[in-house]
């Protein structure tokens, strides 16, 4: 079924002694704004988490398969679409001349039907077999810490060796060294968008939607690692709106969201240091607040 509803949501999430999102032209140093020190987890990060959850969840099948995941070639999942609308006709010559014809559009659609993050966040599939492009219903902006962080960074070492060469020179010389950097602590905002009109376009349905909440409430519990230390949702609030055009602007309801910091806490090293507040009491007409986690 088909969303009726326009949504606003604010996430909020922390990370302890771990990298939430490293900067590959820095180093693999967090991400930050160089003006404020504040930290920065890209909206690519967040969907990629998301993308892996609901890979986990539904074990790749249809409709909930991943278009965007590692070492995926695209234009064979472009194929598939071909062959399954029955265009098969439509994918012999060179590759960079398939421009599909009127096949584009159903081949759009059956990617919508079949790939979740396809009708979720969109995609441009017009690469060498052309399925289109998709503008997807759900959008979400940078995560930023709600104060500034400081990167630590580690040295490591390695104690085994790959080659007999390495392991013949002296003790002592043959540990390889490297270098990790993580965030003591930071707490992390991002705002989210769900356009009911997009949704129509995509296929997005409301079981499809509350898969995306389930994800974002559960994504870290299925993401650790050592890089990224313990990351946690620690709250997510959605506004919403009794029509599919919205009965609020956005900012005014994500400025109902506050966190600041508890009195006497210089230094935040853990989510207790901080007080989150809704001013839940007097929406405006037609938006009511949610809390899925």
């Amino acid at each position: 079924m088909s969303l009726a509803h326009r949504y606003d949501f604010v996430l909020l999430f922390d990370v302890k002694d771990g990298n939430p999102n490293g900067d590959p032209d820095a180093g693999n140093l967090p991400r930050l704004d160089a003006e404020t020190g504040h930290g920065l987890v890209t909206d690519v990060a967040l969907k990629r988490k998301v993308r892996n959850f609901v890979g986990l969840v539904n074990g790749e099948q249809p409709p909930y398969e991943i278009y965007v995941k590692e070492k995926a070639i695209l234009n064979n999942q472009h194929k598939r679409a071909y062959i399954g609308i029955g265009r098969e006709d439509l994918l012999v010559g060179d590759d960079k001349k398939r421009k599909g014809g009127d096949a584009v559009d159903d081949a759009r659609t059956w990617m919508c039907r079949n790939f979740f993050d396809v009708r979720t966040f969109g995609a441009v599939m017009s690469t060498g077999i052309n399925c289109g492009q998709v503008r997807g219903p759900i959008q979400l902006t940078f995560a930023r810490s709600v104060d500034p962080i400081v990167a630590s960074e580690h040295s490591i070492t390695r104690m085994a060796v790959a080659t007999e060469a390495e392991a013949e020179k002296q003790e002592g010389d043959n540990r390889t060294m490297g270098r990790k950097h993580t965030v003591p602590y930071g707490l992390y905002r991002a705002h989210g968008f769900v356009s009911a009109f997009l949704a129509k376009q995509t296929g997005f349905s409301d079981d499809d939607l509350t898969l995306f909440w389930q994800a974002l409430c559960q994504m870290f519990e299925h993401d650790r690692s050592a890089a990224r230390g313990e990351m946690t949702t620690r709250g997510l609030y959605v506004f919403q709106h009794d029509s599919e055009l919205g009965n609020a602007p956005a900012h005014a309801l994500f400025e109902r969201v506050q966190v600041q910091r508890n009195m006497g806490v210089e230094v935040p090293r853990s989510f207790a240091d901080y007080a989150v507040s809704v001013a839940a009491d007097d929406l405006p007409n037609g938006v009511t607040l949610m809390q899925p986690c």
